[in-house]
């Protein structure tokens, strides 16, 4: 296996990092990662050591404002500058790879932007794949806490509104531990304007857009996740016009799947998809 890393200028001429890890054979096809809210590409390891021995090659990147990358953690001053650094990224990933199927894979936040990459780009991609995406606003959230959201997004838009409850990340809490104590993780309140443009972006055209997609959709969730509104989940899976569409629900897991103590089923679950689109 052979680990690189990179940068390229994003949006907002940002320096944006990411990583790549490559089998030692012409790979099967390639898996581009878009990560959650307020982690980083380092933690789908997982990911990682299953599929590049299984001859796959997978590109990461820190959205702006993550890890790595520059801008104001757990800030971003539009949803489209995350679509639009991915662009770039795929184009620099074309590059290298002239012919390799490229299926995205996103989870929580990841998943949002994910689909909206999907709906601007679908021509890019030859399959999408989803973990717990983050589609729907919860039901906790009212429409006055909306409001006040964007109130507060615009007289204070750095200001943070809202925490992550890390205990519905994994069931495994080695997992969390590592979350809580990883330094490219950002464990302050989720910043107004985020949580404006992250509202926006669900509430506002997602769901009429939904419709275009017809690529090969997977999507999966874990029963138990309360991160990320399943009911995103199931309005997406209704809404695609793709013929070939998959929503996959664990049974008793949490929000990352991919975290979770069964993830070397979870991952078997994908790869059989993946072998049976290429």
């Amino acid at each position: 296996m052979n680990h690189k890393e990179g940068k390229f200028k994003g949006q907002n001429n940002l320096d944006i990092y990411y990583q790549s890890w490559h089998p030692c054979e012409i790979p099967k096809s390639i898996l581009l990662v878009a990560h959650g809210l307020a982690e980083h590409s380092g933690r789908y390891i997982n990911l990682v050591n299953y599929f590049v021995p299984e001859g796959y090659t997978i590109y990461a990147l820190d959205h702006q404002g993550h890890g790595k990358s520059e801008g104001l953690s757990g800030y971003v001053n539009s949803f489209s500058d995350y679509i639009n650094d991915l662009k770039t990224f795929f184009d620099l990933i074309r590059k290298e790879n002239e012919t390799a199927k490229v299926f995205l894979v996103g989870h929580s936040m990841g998943g949002l932007i994910a689909v909206k990459y999907t709906v601007e780009h679908q021509k890019d991609l030859a399959g999408l794949i989803l973990s717990s995406p983050t589609l729907k606003v919860g039901s906790s959230v009212s429409s006055r806490d909306i409001i006040i959201a964007r109130i507060v997004a615009k007289l204070f838009p750095k200001t943070g509104i809202a925490g992550l409850d890390y205990s519905a990340i994994s069931r495994d809490k080695r997992v969390i531990d590592s979350y809580i104590h990883d330094p490219l993780v950002y464990t302050g309140k989720i910043r107004a304007r985020l949580a404006c443009e992250l509202i926006k972006a669900m509430v506002h055209r997602l769901p009429s857009e939904m419709s275009k997609i017809k690529l090969p959709v997977l999507i999966m969730q874990g029963s138990l996740d309360s991160l990320s509104n399943p009911e995103g989940s199931r309005l997406l899976f209704k809404l695609v016009k793709s013929k070939d569409k998959t929503f996959k629900v664990f049974e008793g897991l949490y929000h990352e799947v991919f975290n979770e103590p069964e993830h070397p089923q979870i991952l078997s679950y994908m790869e059989t998809w993946l072998n049976s689109h290429l």
